[in-house]
């Protein structure tokens, strides 16, 4: 395999190599001017497109500036809520000066009016009153990732999604979250209106546990115009889920050009190999119509990164199976890894997406977005052993042929939808927007190559163990207006109705135990929810003077199911140094509903012990009996209360800098709790009399079980078009750093607490507060010369923190800071063909972890080599998980990635 590493980085260099020897040595012609809008007004943010190139966005005062080889150019200029300019210049080696005014079109969201750049370009306005990110499609493409997720998490440093090394359903789509809220406290929109949620809830014991989050990995990348990502509590603008955050996606729309790409890539290792093919065309009729579609078809081989197994380990009873060393060595001599298969799993995925709109009138637009996303993935449960499984009934290996244990596969397909269709409209001043927006996840499980061992030889090999299903139905009306030119209000209203299934699986797959490795959903849990909300909105913004503006928000929503919230927000601007400085701040309440997933998600099983009678395990809904019997009450919304102050500061047109505090304090955070059961204290026994008199072995469920606060720093700068021989040099520099994520109480059920058990024990707590990157810093930088464009990208992985059950209690797994480096070249070959070279993790750095104890005089490395075996051996189940845990780790255990893709306008 070193071998091959080096193979792979030998080729990766000569590529790269010729292609900076193909630089286009023609000179360079600077274009600059200043955009404006129908009355002679600044517009900064606006974004300006060549036809061929990088593009760059206007700065504070308006100005932009471009440098591009000599030739004939097509530029775009737009920006949201405003009509599309197109401009024809023929550079020759005389500077151009093109001013442009933009007229506006009504097509504006209440907070995130922003535009997309360049990778070197100002990412974040300095002047808004809250922070917002701006990613550009060419910032995602720089990072070589083929789903948007990955992207991001190369690009937003608050922003971070890992895949865990144990993959079943988890695999469909990765945990995701914002400032380490989880990933249903980041409202995802699609062009301003809300996605749907992802029907699956993580119970995994890994980040993102008891929450769901709507799929952005389903959202093809070629489809993506920019990201505006609000950093800002606004669950006042835009309802629930809201807390952390809002990411809004827009997408292309008015055609430039139609695109092919394809995609190709490897680990160092060899496998994980990938390969995909993106169509990104459309038309546009007069002077608004237009339709853009995108298809996007992937596909990615499983890449495997199995530890060699202890075989000490394996045959203690403890740590292991219990069983003779001799058994264990002669199974492991054969197979090192004991044929476990973990780290990624195969998948595959078909994306289609369509935006359009058509005019009616002169001021009226009919406008409309489709996508549907087909994804099926290929992993595997942990190797059964033939010490682990003493016998497969003769049902998965030949007569005649040695037993050797088996290994469960698992198979799940996903469909994913969304549509938006509505009007928009300019009368009098007043500008309209109606929608109605329909979505949907629906996911599928098949479970093969293992058996029922309850049902012994009759059981049978293959299982569909049911699924999943979620859908929406969201109706809203927003409407807005300029009173005078300081004066602005907007108000509006949003119904949604949404419903939520869970999908029984076939009677073997759950009777007597259930499939070995993914037991089958019962009847008995299968049920379908439905609930609905209607909320409605109303936000002021007014600028006292040309330097200084201030907003406000109110928003009230009632649900069928819980009840009623009322949420407000405050924020202001206020300029200085002729406009290059502007201090900011808001205040805000906020809430999430508690999801249907969380009140009604059930995995329990009820079965019959001679004896015992009817006894019930698992996982149970809030609304259940046994809640009830627990003291666990109905879920309510969370509540937040959001703080933010910070600076943007634009020295120059190309160099822009902010830094923003923020606190976040959650009540009533809704969390999956630890397991409850049986305590035996006979000082306790009112819980133990409970659990016995109803038949109730152990159980968890979600309650409302914690406060938190969370509080932090992001800083965001970038210098662009900085002069550097032929060419033109770009630098940017972001970063995260989470000043303080803590619990403020935990709130435990009186029976539960007077047991001395906990709904949120140290596990818990750890992937709740500490199991992301404390710290995060993207430093990057590209260098543009003729036709070359060359980058290269360093991400500092701060420290995370686990505790794994079986712990000690003042023992906790912390992976220590990594630096992962990113270089990409992209060439012009032909006109219209492009070739992009990138490698991931270039180092093929490796997630690192230690024991650290605390004691008096803080933190400590745990040295006893004794317990050192044996925890190491508890959280890599003996080895097998040897990079990373069995939770999961700060970033990717594969190691170096190359990618190459090959992309042809027309």
């Amino acid at each position: 395999m070193k071998k091959i590493y080096e193979k792979i980085v030998f080729y990766f260099f000569v590529v790269l190599g010729l292609t900076i020897l193909s630089i286009d040595s023609h000179s360079q012609t600077i274009i600059k001017g200043k955009v404006t809008d129908n009355e002679n007004g600044l517009l900064p943010g606006v974004s300006v497109v060549p036809s061929r190139g990088t593009g760059t966005r206007s700065a504070s005062d308006g100005g932009y500036t471009l440098s591009l080889p000599d030739g004939t150019y097509t530029l775009s200029f737009s920006m949201v809520g405003f009509k599309k300019a197109v401009k024809t210049v023929t550079l020759s080696g005389t500077m151009v000066i093109l001013d442009v005014q933009l007229e506006e079109s009504g097509n504006q969201l209440n907070e995130v009016v922003v535009s997309t750049g360049s990778r070197a370009s100002k990412r974040t306005l300095t002047d808004s009153p809250v922070p917002i990110d701006i990613i550009g499609a060419a910032d995602l493409k720089s990072t070589g990732q083929l789903t948007f997720d990955k992207a991001l998490q190369s690009k937003v440093p608050s922003f971070n999604t890992v895949n865990t090394p144990v993959n079943d359903a988890t695999s469909l789509l990765d945990p995701y979250e914002i400032r380490n809220m989880g990933p249903s406290r980041t409202l995802i929109l699609i062009n301003g209106k809300r996605k749907n949620s992802s029907a699956l809830t993580y119970i995994q014991t890994s980040p993102g546990r008891g929450e769901s989050g709507a799929d952005i990995s389903a959202i093809p990348t070629d489809a993506i115009k920019r990201v505006e990502i609000l950093r800002d509590g606004a669950s006042a603008q835009y309802g629930s889920d809201a807390i952390a955050g809002v990411m809004n996606i827009i997408l292309k729309d008015r055609f430039d050009y139609g695109s092919v790409t394809l995609n190709s890539g490897i680990t160092h290792k060899g496998d994980g190999e990938m390969v995909g093919f993106s169509v990104n065309n459309g038309a546009n009729f007069g002077d608004k119509g237009y339709v853009n579609y995108t298809i996007d078809m992937q596909h990615t081989n499983m890449a495997n990164r199995p530890g060699k197994v202890d075989a000490a380990a394996e045959a203690d009873a403890t740590l292991g199976f219990g069983v003779p060393l001799s058994t264990v060595n002669a199974f492991l001599s054969a197979y090192p890894d004991a044929r476990n298969i973990n780290a990624s799993p195969e998948n595959s995925s078909a994306k289609f997406l369509v935006n359009g709109a058509i005019p009616i009138s002169e001021n009226t637009e009919f406008y409309y977005n489709a996508a549907y996303i087909y994804k099926k993935v290929n992993s595997f449960a942990n190797y059964r052993t033939p010490y682990w499984r003493d016998t497969d009934f003769g049902l998965l290996h030949e007569a005649g042929t040695p037993y050797l244990g088996y290994g469960p596969t698992f198979e799940g397909d996903l469909k994913d939808y969304n549509a938006t269709a509505g009007f928009r409209s300019t009368a009098g001043g007043w500008k309209t927007d109606v929608s109605f927006t329909t979505g949907g996840n629906h996911q599928l499980y098949t479970v093969n190559n293992t058996l029922n061992q309850g049902l012994g030889a009759s059981s049978p090999i293959s299982f569909k163990p049911g699924g999943f299903d979620f859908t929406n139905n969201i109706g809203n009306i927003d409407i807005s207006k300029a009173l005078s030119d300081k004066l602005n209000i907007a108000f509006g209203s949003e119904f949604r109705q949404e419903n939520f299934t869970i999908i029984a699986g076939d009677t073997a797959s759950y009777v007597a135990g259930g499939a070995d490795s993914f037991p089958g959903y019962g009847a008995n849990n299968a049920l379908t929810a439905t609930r609905y909300n209607i909320g409605g909105y109303a936000d002021v913004s007014y600028d006292i003077t040309k330097q200084f503006l201030i907003n406000g928000t109110a928003r009230v929503e009632k649900y069928s199911d819980f009840g009623n919230a009322f949420v407000w927000k405050g924020s202001t601007r206020y300029k200085l140094l002729n406009d290059k400085l502007t201090l900011r701040g808001s205040v805000s309440t906020g809430f999430r509903a508690p999801s249907l997933q969380q009140i009604n998600l059930q995995i329990a099983q009820a079965s019959f012990v001679p004896g015992e009678g009817i006894q019930t395990k698992g996982l149970v809904n809030n609304n259940s009996p046994q809640s009830r019997l627990l003291g666990v009450p109905k879920l309510k919304a969370e509540k937040s209360l959001n703080y933010t102050a910070g600076l943007g500061a634009s020295p120059t047109d190309n160099f822009s800098i902010t830094l923003d505090y923020y606190s976040i304090r959650v009540k009533n955070r809704i969390v999956l709790s630890s397991e409850i059961g049986h305590t035996d204290d006979p000082n306790a026994p009112g819980l133990d009399q409970v659990l016995n008199d109803n038949g109730i072995v152990a159980v968890s469920f979600f309650v409302n079980g914690i406060d938190t606060r969370t509080q932090g720093l992001d800083f965001v700068s970038g210098y662009r078009n900085i002069r550097l021989g032929r060419g033109v040099l770009g630098l940017n520099v972001a970063a995260n750093y989470t000043l303080q994520n803590k619990a403020l109480e935990i709130k435990n059920p009186p029976l539960i607490a007077a047991s001395g058990q906990t709904v949120v024990d140290q596990t818990q707590l750890a992937l709740l507060l500490s199991s992301r990157p404390k710290a995060k810093v993207i430093f990057g930088g590209d260098y543009r010369i003729g036709k070359v464009s060359l980058n290269l990208n360093n991400t500092v992985v701060g420290p995370t923190t686990f505790h794994q059950s079986g712990l000690s209690e003042n023992l906790d797994t912390k992976f220590t800071t990594k630096v992962l480096t990113d270089l990409g070249g992209t060439v012009t070959l032909l006109k219209n063909v492009t070739l992009a070279i990138n490698a991931q993790n270039i180092f093929n750095v490796l997630p690192k972890w230690k024991f650290k104890a605390l004691n008096a005089v803080g933190e400590a490395e745990l040295q006893d080599p004794a317990a050192v075996f044996n925890y190491t051996n508890l959280l890599t189940f003996n080895g097998r998980y040897s990079t990373t845990t069995y939770d999961g780790s700060q970033f990717s255990q594969l190691g170096a990635t190359f990618v190459a893709s090959l992309k042809v306008t027309f």
